[in-house]
């Protein structure tokens, strides 16, 4: 079993992450590396927490409690400087809508300071695996060659041929060595050599290598192991 990855080594590093909207805690203390290489799976169910995750990531909701470092560099340092090697894919599409799918690639390779030449060479590579408008999302968020990759539930409502398509590239992209971080609650997504935290009520419940978080739940599956981490416990709300 590999190693867990520490904040010298991960590619991103969370630590003691809260956040509240008014009277609601929506994380607490919530704390887990991404290391390079491989695809880390924040398995939750709808409401866990994840995609205010990935908002305190990307900086769309200030960061008040913990400390978030990517690639070595602190989010509350740095700013939005140390988003450079992200590659974002959000839960609701943001796509341009007015414009084609070429001229959304195009300018945002413009935005990212690629070259004319280095972009159509990306985008035709893209498109050429990529169509559907979720994908294309997943282009876009690629074309700089981000050393992260973070996606929101990137396969919500796409067929199960385009999901496994999906799965399939992203688990390519990681063993050439970007870090991905994969937010989802679709069982049938995590594979046996994922990393794979498992997030309930903005808690971590379970963190480590898939067939770790078996042996700790005392479960045979990844569902099952699901099921018994995110049961309430007696007295806990549902």
């Amino acid at each position: 079993m590999n190693k867990p990855p520490d904040m010298t080594d991960a590619a991103l590093h969370l630590a003691d992450i809260s956040h509240d909207y008014a009277k609601r805690r929506a994380l607490a203390g919530v704390g887990f590396s991404v290391p390079p290489g491989r695809v880390t799976v924040l398995l939750g169910p709808n409401g866990a927490g994840k995609t205010t995750l990935f908002g305190l990531i990307s900086r769309l909701l200030p960061l008040r409690q913990g400390e978030i470092v990517i690639a070595g560099r602190s989010l509350k340092a740095a700013g939005a400087a140390a988003l450079e090697p992200l590659g974002i894919v959000f839960q609701q599409p943001t796509l341009d809508l007015d414009l084609s799918v070429r001229q959304n690639l195009t300018y945002f390779a413009d935005l990212r300071g690629i070259s004319r030449r280095a972009a159509n060479e990306r985008i035709a590579d893209g498109l050429e695996r990529f169509g559907h408008r979720r994908r294309v999302e997943i282009v876009r968020a690629t074309l700089h060659e981000p050393a992260i990759l973070i996606l929101d539930e990137p396969t919500v409502g796409l067929d199960i041929p385009t999901r496994k398509a999906i799965v399939a590239d992203l688990h390519a992209r990681a063993a050439s060595g970007t870090a991905v971080l994969w937010a989802t609650h679709l069982i049938d997504e995590v594979w046996d050599d994922d990393r794979l935290v498992v997030l309930d009520r903005g808690v971590v419940r379970a963190e480590g290598d898939v067939a770790d978080v078996l042996e700790t739940s005392g479960a045979g599956s990844v569902a099952e192991a699901f099921a018994r981490l995110t049961e309430p416990a007696e007295g806990e709300a549902a």
